[in-house]
């Protein structure tokens, strides 16, 4: 939690994460100038699942929680227990990087135009355009934010991981059902991931409000 003053950060972690964030913006900028080539329909329809039952079930059950309903609801829900549990600073950073970073994606959805892919079937109904995938950015911003900010560090061994396979599992169903190229995923899981690591930064520069000593 980063409900008190975290410990001080040495010069190597945040070079590292500086370079982590700068790595992730320029896979975001690789995928969004070179997608919707050979290389991205080739892996489209490998990945394409109309005609693999089990695979197409899967997908559609694990993109349901790429959804912005989703991930919005999942958002206060992990808020709102935060609060229960007086954990107010880490409750308010959770729900500003998740919703905000939702913005940000259909910002960059709308300057950037890409269309979906036509040459397979739609397994699914979509209606916004395709870079990048919401799916994969929301998923990666509130999964690797609950891993960062609200696990304990002690369990963050296994949350950080966890939140990894997850967004895993939602941005790897949406080329599986044929609506968003496979570079749109991999652009919305490194936009997420740079956001989440560039917030995380911040808000561990900035300082917990100190309590009042109480009167004698």
């Amino acid at each position: 939690m980063l409900d008190s003053p975290p410990p001080a950060r040495p010069t190597a972690h945040r070079a590292g994460t500086i370079a982590a964030a700068s790595a992730l913006v320029a896979i975001w900028l690789t995928m969004m100038v070179g997608g919707t080539g050979t290389l991205d329909l080739a892996v489209l329809e490998a990945l394409y699942s109309a005609h693999k039952p089990a695979v197409r079930a899967f997908a559609t059950f694990v993109t349901v929680f790429g959804e912005w309903q989703a991930v919005i609801l999942l958002s206060i829900i992990a808020g709102g227990w935060l609060l229960y549990r007086k954990h107010l600073r880490t409750a308010v950073l959770l729900l500003a990087i998740t919703l905000i970073g939702r913005i940000l994606v259909e910002l960059q959805k709308f300057g950037i135009h890409r269309l979906r892919p036509t040459a397979t079937e739609h397994l699914v109904p979509v209606q916004s355009l395709s870079f990048p995938s919401a799916h994969a950015a929301n998923s990666m911003i509130l999964l690797l934010t609950l891993a960062l900010l609200a696990a304990p560090r002690e369990q963050r061994w296994w949350a950080v991981p966890g939140a990894l396979l997850g967004t895993f599992c939602v941005g790897i169903s949406r080329p599986m059902l044929g609506v968003h190229w496979p570079s749109d995923v991999i652009g919305g899981w490194s936009f997420g991931a740079a956001w989440v690591l560039a917030m995380v930064a911040v808000a561990e520069r900035w300082p917990a409000r100190k309590e009042p000593a109480p009167k004698r």
